[in-house]
């Protein structure tokens, strides 16, 4: 945890508007609570048109039944999302041991939701690939070839967010009793990333996909615009949680747009997920 280790000492750092106590603004209090909401709120409006269809197809033979691990990972982020809430009403109602006390079943949660997510990838992949495989030729092996293509594409966006979600809660997990600055916009920075999900889902948005990435990348900060203005407004310089957060987004960003629909990368992922390629 070198950027925790070379953070400067406490009483050098500047001041932050939006923690301690007073707080001097309302939505210096408030403002961490309203992007919990705003993010539980995107992921309902993506996600619950998006299950409705889904159920509908299963309902009528148009597709399988979910994977357990499929309702396993739904289950623990809308836990997660509610408890991200939660937390942030805690603290802005000044309950500060009920908010500390939970923060463990937080780090549970998000380890449980990692784990999920990464033996939900190749279920459900193997679940279109073996639907391939039993399709005649014709409109709809011409589908699913089709979307086993953009599986292919969409393992980099997943890949990305597993490693740097976890990564972003363990440094704000660690901040949480030295930097409380740190802490707070580490944890709802760590939860944007897997909002992409819920937003690319959300059809009436116009989108990049499935050409490039970029389209879900600006959305998410988009998602995350409201607490950055805000910051900024109120603080006059950018905190260093979002130089983190882009030093260690940047990367990732630059080589899931290198590899986005190259021939190599859709005969990796075969072997990647333990199948022959279609």
């Amino acid at each position: 945890m070198a950027l925790l280790a070379n953070a400067p000492p406490i009483e050098s750092r500047r001041p932050d508007r939006l923690s301690g106590t007073p707080r001097a603004h309302a939505i210096d209090r408030w403002i961490f609570v309203f992007m919990a909401a705003w993010f539980v709120a995107i992921a309902l409006a993506g996600f619950i048109p998006s299950s409705l269809a889904k159920i509908a197809a299963v309902q009528a033979g148009e597709r399988p039944p979910f994977p357990l691990v499929l309702h396993m990972h739904a289950v623990l982020m809308g836990a997660f999302l509610l408890l991200l809430l939660a937390q942030t009403w805690l603290m802005a109602t000044g309950r500060r041991e009920l908010h500390m006390a939970l923060g463990l079943w937080t780090l549970g949660l998000a380890a449980a939701l990692v784990v999920v997510g990464f033996i939900l990838i190749p279920t459900m992949y193997h679940q279109t690939w073996h639907a391939l495989q039993a399709a005649p030729p014709g409109p709809l092996h011409d589908k699913l070839h089709t979307a086993l293509l953009r599986s292919d594409n969409g393992k980099l966006t997943q890949v990305r967010i597993g490693l740097l979600f976890p990564l972003f809660l363990l440094i704000g997990f660690r901040a949480r009793r030295a930097n409380a600055g740190l802490h707070k916009r580490m944890m709802i920075l760590a939860t944007a990333l897997p909002l992409s999900a819920g937003i690319d889902r959300i059809t009436w948005l116009p989108t990049t996909l499935p050409t490039s990435p970029l389209g879900p990348e600006l959305y998410v900060l988009l998602a995350v615009a409201p607490l950055f203005v805000w910051d900024v407004i109120r603080n006059r310089h950018v905190h260093e949680a979002y130089w983190i957060w882009l030093a260690a987004n940047l990367p990732l960003a630059i080589a899931v747009h290198g590899l986005w629909g190259t021939p190599w990368w859709h005969a990796i992922v075969p072997r990647m997920m333990g199948v022959e390629g279609p």
